[in-house]
């Protein structure tokens, strides 16, 4: 059985776009009367069985800063400095700068402006 995450967001539109950009997801609406997107494509290890949706949110937005909000998902990628600063540059606020962990590797947190938390992080070399 795959691993199947979801995000869930105020402004559908909005979201979507900050991760196409920032993690490459590409959408695919699901059939039926909710208006819910499989995440159908990108950077985050969709071949190895990953699957993800988004939909909206059915009930306020947590406040910016107040911690994390339910799961927090943590994406690999090739360069922890290169993604934080695209997010940022897409609209993200800093949840944690990038910091190298010893025997873990470099990692970041951002908040993607729809009230949720995502972990990005690059293993050190000869580690996936």
């Amino acid at each position: 059985m795959p691993v199947h995450f979801e995000i869930h967001v105020t402004d559908l539109e909005k979201a979507k776009a900050f991760y196409a950009t920032v993690l490459g997801f590409a959408y695919e609406r699901m059939p039926g009367g909710m208006e819910y997107y499989l995440i159908s494509s990108g950077s985050v290890g969709f071949d190895k069985g990953l699957t993800g949706g988004m939909f909206q949110r059915n009930a306020p937005e947590p406040a910016p800063g107040s911690g994390p909000r339910g799961a927090v998902l943590t994406f690999p990628v090739e360069n922890v400095d290169e993604t934080y600063a695209l997010a940022l540059a897409s609209g993200a606020a800093d949840a944690m700068a990038p910091t190298t962990f010893d025997g873990v590797g470099r990692c970041a947190y951002v908040e993607d402006g729809q009230g949720n938390i995502f972990g990005m992080i690059t293993p050190p070399a000869g580690r996936a």
